[in-house]
């Protein structure tokens, strides 16, 4: 049962004002109350989705050393392989069984942007990975500023606030293979409790059980969506810059029952950042005297920065 409220991004995108409204209010208190919403009406095709899904199988299924030789060091896994149980959560020394891979962004009309951002890194093996990771990563950023002009009208800002910040902004696209569990795992689990850093994160694969959502008594809910439906949340950072209006909620992904676990489970975020100076002070409009401002002002590529050294990404 989906324990997420579900909307359609075809009424944001309809010319007729009442169906936008009904959009922005569904979404924004949904964000308030649980921070979670499955979403249908996106701008990915069913074609494309198996495309990609068909293209990281063929990269994952790539012998470990021909993986290992797209793990770029010094990038903090910024671009390109990053492999099994290198990544843990916050606070937590043990490695989440996954390994995974990262698209970032195409830069367009900003070379200074362009020089900013690592390259991503071509897979000589499969001549479409990159085109079809591209293509992904291009409709799920343009889905996700749809979201974000919503979330705008509702934090009562113009309705194109985040677009400087979030177009081009240095967001990721990863591919995520939980391979089949061999052996009981020793407190470990395919990605352990915790939030996500940026504005929101816009995920594929969220069918079938694994995935829950912490909500506010503390109760793990499975948070499933249709085959046709993204599960998009709020990340830290829109959290911290609507003053804990928006919430962003603690989520994981749990190992399967025993009898699943020779399986193999896919999934894809995107990872929707800004650019790096975007200033994440608390907006002013979501402080009041019984919502003091709870966070110091901060920019976006410092927190981040924050942030990866803490998931041990980046060294001191």
């Amino acid at each position: 049962m989906q324990n997420i409220p579900s909307v359609n991004l075809s009424d944001f995108l309809s010319d007729k004002p009442e169906k936008r409204q009904k959009f922005v209010n569904e979404i924004g208190k949904a964000y308030e109350e649980i921070g979670f919403i499955a979403l249908k009406g996106h701008f990915l095709n069913d074609a494309l989705v198996e495309n990609l899904y068909s293209e990281i199988k063929n990269f994952f299924d790539l012998p470990i050393k021909t993986k290992q030789s797209y793990e770029i060091e010094g990038l903090g896994g910024q671009r390109g392989y990053v492999s099994f149980g290198k990544e843990s959560a916050k606070g937590k020394k043990e490695g989440d069984l996954k390994e995974f891979w990262h698209f970032g962004q195409y830069v367009e009309n900003n070379p200074e942007l362009a020089s900013e951002y690592p390259d991503n890194v071509i897979v000589n093996e499969l001549p479409k990975f990159n085109s079809v990771g591209k293509e992904a990563f291009k409709m799920l950023e343009k889905t996700g500023i749809y979201v974000l002009r919503a979330l705008a009208l509702f934090l009562d800002l113009d309705e194109h606030y985040f677009d400087n910040y979030a177009i081009n902004g240095n967001s990721i696209l990863r591919p995520i293979h939980y391979p089949p569990i061999t052996k009981e795992p020793k407190n470990s689990v395919r990605a352990a409790a915790h939030g996500d850093i940026n504005l929101i994160t816009l995920l594929m694969g969220a069918q079938g059980k694994g995935l829950q959502v912490q909500n506010h008594k503390g109760e793990w809910l499975d948070a499933i969506a249709e085959p046709d439906e993204l599960v998009i949340n709020v990340g830290d950072m829109l959290s911290r810059h609507s003053n804990n209006r928006l919430k962003s909620t603690i989520h994981r992904v749990v190992n399967p029952p025993k009898e699943k676990w020779g399986t193999s489970r896919y999934s894809i975020p995107f990872f929707m950042h800004p650019i790096s100076e975007m200033p994440l002070n608390c907006l002013e409009n979501c402080i009041d005297k019984d919502h003091p401002k709870k966070y110091d002002d901060i920019t976006a590529g410092k927190f981040l920065n924050e942030r990866l050294i803490e998931l041990g990404l980046l060294k001191k």
